[in-house]
């Protein structure tokens, strides 16, 4: 049985406590030419052979030797279709900094291009953008009578490794890579996808703890009504290489974190979090923490993490409520390790949704 990080005495103290603005694969370590590349199309990435229950589409038989990728599965938890997932063959344009995705109906008849509002998301003093934003066209033309066809309003938001790593053909890639597709057009959560991954390979030590910190972006949607908002975060992994076993067989290493600092912007960039954060009860004036469940079988050998997540609101009389609950997906990579690269998916009652994507470091290169 998992166990809660938190008690939720702590969990209260903590939920008071938030805080302004802030993929190329070799063609022998993926077994369907999936991933986020620059300058090439690939394949949808849904694959199959998944070994591990809980471990999104993408590489087929995964190793620590190898690159990974993995894909939004296009089959919700009561095995219907949505509109999960079907974002594939997403191309980051080094050349003209423009993005392409594809199986996504009237997100324009070209790449999407740099944001303009928004032209990147992050935490860092200065203002640079650690993840890049873009948007997709908002008319499409009929060539025969030239009349214009309005788009739905589809954002990508696209993050990179400050880490790279040299192939065996001389060419420099980022260590890791997450890519996020979402609309706010539809009256539930509508189309779209994310993909995250690995391109190098990792060593996980048998023994000791280690820490990443770093941050995420993302997008929020609603399934009770549209819209759309830009997401940041710091992030916290915490891994304990030690445990879990049974004495003889390793049951997959502790991970434990924390989702902290959470701010919302409208597609303007203006920080709405505060407008947010009041409306989730009388007395909360910020965006709740989210902590991880701990327990066993969450870190694979291949350097893969799933586990669940969950954030909770406390009440004027100190009563604790789950506000929202889903589902932490990230893979590690380096020879120390060095870094982790993935992707969070958080639903709350109300209907909003926030997908993010993270890359966090062993020494957060600020």
């Amino acid at each position: 049985m998992k166990t809660q990080l938190l008690s939720l005495a702590l969990m209260a103290s903590l939920a008071a406590c938030s805080g302004g603005n802030p993929f190329e694969t070799e063609d022998d370590t993926t077994d369907n030419g999936g991933g986020v590349t620059d300058g090439e199309t690939v394949g949808d990435g849904e694959g199959t052979g998944i070994n591990r229950d809980g471990i999104p589409p993408g590489t087929q038989g995964a190793s620590p030797n190898a690159s990974i990728f993995r894909s939004e599965a296009r089959v919700d938890g009561d095995g219907v279709d949505s509109g999960n997932g079907f974002a594939t063959g997403m191309t980051y344009n080094s050349a003209d900094d423009t993005f392409t995705v594809d199986n996504i109906a009237f997100d324009g008849d070209r790449p999407y291009d740099r944001g303009t509002a928004v032209s990147s998301l992050s935490l860092k003093a200065n203002g640079e953008g650690r993840f890049q934003v873009y948007e997709a066209p908002t008319v499409a033309i009929d060539p025969v009578n030239e009349e214009r066809i309005n788009q739905l309003r589809y954002r990508a938001v696209y993050g990179v490794s400050q880490n790279s790593v040299t192939d065996s053909n001389g060419n420099t890639r980022p260590t890791t890579q997450f890519a996020i597709v979402r609309t706010g057009n539809y009256v539930d959560y509508g189309f779209g996808g994310f993909i995250y991954q690995r391109d190098t390979e990792v060593t996980l030590p048998d023994t000791l703890q280690a820490t990443f910190r770093g941050h995420s972006a993302g997008l929020r949607d609603n399934s009770q009504g549209g819209g759309l908002q830009y997401t940041t975060a710091d992030v916290t992994v915490d891994i304990d290489h030690d445990d879990f076993n049974d004495g003889q067989t390793i049951l997959g290493d502790g991970v434990k974190g924390e989702i902290t600092d959470r701010r919302v912007f409208n597609l303007d960039g203006v920080d709405i979090t505060e407008q947010v954060a009041n409306s989730l009860g009388e007395g909360v004036t910020e965006i709740p923490d989210v902590l991880f469940v701990i327990g066993p079988d969450v870190l694979d050998t291949n350097g893969e993490i799933v586990t669940e997540i969950q954030s909770q609101i406390v009440n004027d009389e100190g009563e604790a409520s789950i506000y929202e609950e889903g589902t932490f997906y990230a893979i590690v990579s380096g020879e120390d390790p060095d870094e982790i690269v993935g992707v969070y998916v958080l639903e709350s009652g109300d209907g909003f949704r926030d997908t993010s994507g993270f890359i966090v470091y062993r020494n957060d290169p600020e």
